[in-house]
């Protein structure tokens, strides 16, 4: 599943504020600290934050993704070579058990468990 990306709010009500703000007839003033273009220069500075961080997300994505694959084909791969011990060497081997198998005489016999309630009630 893929992660979430990332898709501001903010930042579509800033870019909507900016362009209000682009159609004052007269540049306003609302002192040294707040100018159009440093507002402007912020918003295009997260946009583009925003979107290199979208674009790693994807990477790690994509990289997660051949990581699976590998995982799986290794699993694969573990149970081949376990099956192939098996078959040169046998299932009751030592050889089986330091592949990592268990010895058929190791095995657990199961019980069986009578059935409960098939007996006489009284």
């Amino acid at each position: 599943m893929p992660r979430q990306k990332r898709n501001s709010p903010v930042l579509q009500t800033a870019r909507e504020r900016l362009a209000g703000l682009k159609e004052f007839h007269i540049e306003p003033d609302f002192g040294a600290a707040l100018t159009v273009a440093a507002y402007e220069t912020e918003i295009n500075g997260y946009a583009t934050d925003e979107t290199n961080y979208n674009q790693d997300l994807a990477a790690l994505d994509d990289k997660q993704n051949r990581l699976d694959a590998r995982e799986s084909g290794l699993k694969d791969l573990n149970q081949r070579i376990l099956a192939a011990v098996k078959a040169q060497f046998g299932p009751d081997s030592s050889e089986f058990e330091l592949a990592g198998g268990t010895r058929r005489s190791e095995r657990k016999k199961p019980v069986r468990k009578p059935p409960s309630g098939s007996g006489p009630s009284t």
